[in-house]
């Protein structure tokens, strides 16, 4: 019997902010990376999400939402999100169960075309544990319409399915090739990044809608105790509003308190030790919106 050729490649996967991405690559890779959150704009930056099986290595990107760009930061984002599809062998969009397709989703689509006869473009319809069967295939028929996706696949990110046929179909599209990374690798940020991730998805979970965008998160410490399994980690969480920070600090501290104790024990999870965390709260007015900011909280 014949071996099995190795295949690898990069799988760029985009869509508006929202629509499940980040839920997706950490429930193909089984790891907490990118932030996940019902709120727009979690995932800021490209990350490269890495699963290797016994037959392929798919290197995916998961890129911000694409929108219209509304400050620095903004613009940072969407030039994240063109530059993940330049970089791609396959293309992934990925849009949720609306039955119309939006302006936003319409911009996307228009991009897309430029790349029907050069890359393949499959399409998944994500959160189909909320839609009847009769309203999904109507739903599948508006986009293949469209006439520039070589495969749409129905998926549930959240519960798993659909996602292996995904990654089925991705390995059909890729070219025998080596493996770029350690097959014991998921992801080509350091813990350090993951840990910052996982601090501004629990500020995410409990603050008001007018916060989060304002977020970010900085790293000071990320050391590990001599002699001790213990990782001491100083986080500093940045808002733009003195206002914004009572509300993360909350009652007496409550909400803070509240926020690393979750973050803490996530980071826990993902290093296989105990972490002594420590988080403060301060304020850079309008950072978003200033170059220096913007690539001092990593997005440059």
């Amino acid at each position: 019997m014949e071996n099995k050729k190795f295949k690898s490649g990069y799988v760029s996967i985009i869509g508006r902010p929202n629509v499940g991405k980040s839920t997706l690559l950490n429930e193909i890779i089984g790891e907490k990376i990118s932030a996940i959150s019902p709120k727009p704009q979690t995932t800021r930056q490209n990350i490269t999400f890495i699963y290797t099986d016994d037959d392929a290595q798919i290197i995916f990107l998961d890129t911000p939402g694409m929108q219209r760009p509304k400050n620095k930061l903004g613009k940072y984002m969407l030039e994240e999100s063109k530059a993940g599809i330049e970089d791609a062998d396959v293309i992934t969009y990925i849009v949720d169960i609306s039955d119309k397709i939006g302006k936003t989703e319409r911009a996307i689509i228009d991009i897309l075309k430029n790349y029907k006869d050069k890359l393949p473009i499959i399409l998944l319809i994500n959160k189909i544990d909320k839609v009847k069967k009769e309203e999904l295939l109507l739903i599948m028929d508006m986009y293949n319409k469209e006439g520039i996706f070589d495969v749409i696949i129905p998926i549930s990110a959240m519960n798993g399915d659909g996602v292996d046929i995904y990654v089925e179909k991705v390995k059909e599209y890729l070219d025998e090739g080596p493996m770029f990374y350690p097959e014991d690798m998921i992801t080509d940020k350091n813990e350090r990044f993951i840990a910052a991730e996982l601090i501004r998805e629990k500020g995410l979970k409990y603050l008001q809608d007018e916060v989060p965008h304002g977020l970010a998160v900085e790293i000071d410490k990320f050391k590990r105790r001599e002699e001790k399994d213990l990782y001491d980690i100083n986080a500093t969480i940045y808002v733009e509003k003195e206002s914004h920070k009572g509300i993360i600090i909350g009652k007496n501290g409550q909400m803070l308190k509240k926020i690393a104790q979750e973050s803490r024990e996530a980071i826990e999870k993902l290093i296989g030790t105990q972490v002594n965390l420590q988080v403060w709260v301060k304020v850079e007015k309008n950072w978003r919106d200033k170059d220096n900011s913007v690539k001092k909280f990593g997005y440059n």
